[in-house]
């Protein structure tokens, strides 16, 4: 089967599952840090996350549609740039430095931050095409069909929510990377505290404020639980109607989601931290998705009523 599915990025997928394995051991046996974690975190979670959205797309160009050239000419433009990307941060990494908003006149880093001016964008446009020519075929399943289209509307959104960093151009910090080099950072993740403060294990999303990461790996990983939805709706063997329109609520509410984790960040309140009136969104999206779900089983429990025969005439 998996001769069937696209190699650029499936080979993408494998090269990061090896490169994250290479950064956890980075972790640890190499002691430097920038901004209160190692070095070696940030690829490493770039690792794992491409390596599973990568899996993502080359499973998803297999389905059978229309245009396969297209899309797998985009795929291949979104494989190569994130395999880029990831490489670029290793070596950022490894160098000591900071990776991201880093404005600094080394002429290294001026190379690297010039590359992901031009490259991230066009990969962020190969995702919105690619999705755009999967919106006007029909392909797989209805369930399927409906969570790959909204899941990859879900990832653009996510991936847009990354340029909610850059935008932070107020933002300037003074900082000094693990080398003792002082490096000038425009822009970044936290809002309303510094960078680099008190975070959450693993992820590193701020404890104290709002962390625009936090929507952007939302939004983009939407891919992959909208398509893990389908599948697992199937697995209990609910009728396909029942599904389609589940994974419609679910992706509506999936939206819900990810425009309250946004506007939680941007008002700098933490993950952890919600505030009443985050929690009283939250619980409106509950009641409007649990509302949803229901309509959508109650949709296909119905049974027809039977049809009455005639009676004969004597």
């Amino acid at each position: 089967m998996t001769k069937t599915w696209h190699r650029p990025t499936l080979w993408v997928a494998v090269v990061m599952a090896v490169g994250a394995v290479g950064c956890a051991v980075a972790l640890l046996v190499d002691g430097r840090v920038l901004q209160g974690e190692s070095v070696w975190a940030k690829p490493f979670k770039f690792s794992v996350s491409l390596a599973v959205y990568s899996a993502t797309l080359s499973w998803m160009l297999s389905l059978p549609h229309r245009g396969r050239r297209w899309t797998s000419g985009l795929g291949t433009v979104i494989a190569a740039i994130m395999f880029m990307e990831v490489g670029l941060i290793a070596v950022q990494a490894g160098r000591g430095m900071f990776t991201h908003y880093n404005t600094s006149d080394e002429p290294l880093n001026e190379f690297l931050q010039s590359t992901f001016a031009l490259a991230i964008p066009a990969m962020f446009l190969a995702n919105i095409a690619l999705a755009l020519v999967l919106s006007f075929q029909r392909f797989g399943r209805p369930d399927v069909r409906w969570a790959v289209r909204g899941g990859l509307y879900l990832a653009v959104l996510g991936m847009f929510t990354g340029y909610l960093m850059v935008f932070q151009i107020g933002k300037r910090v003074t900082a000094v990377d693990a080398g003792g080099r002082p490096a000038e950072l425009v822009g970044g993740h936290s809002v309303g505290v510094p960078d680099g403060g008190p975070g959450m294990p693993l992820t590193g999303w701020s404890t104290t404020g709002g962390d625009l990461r936090v929507p952007h790996f939302v939004g983009m990983h939407g891919l992959q639980v909208m398509i893990l939805l389908a599948l697992g709706l199937a697995a209990f063997g609910l009728v396909e109607r029942v599904r389609t329109r589940l994974v419609g609520v679910a992706a509506f509410g999936y939206l819900g989601l990810l425009a309250l984790l946004t506007w939680q960040a941007l008002r700098g309140e933490s993950l952890v931290h919600p505030g009443g009136t985050t929690l009283a969104a939250l619980g409106g999206l509950a009641v409007v998705v649990a509302a949803g779900a229901a309509w959508a089983v109650r949709s296909g429990t119905g049974v027809p009523s039977p049809v009455r025969q005639p009676v004969p005439q004597r």
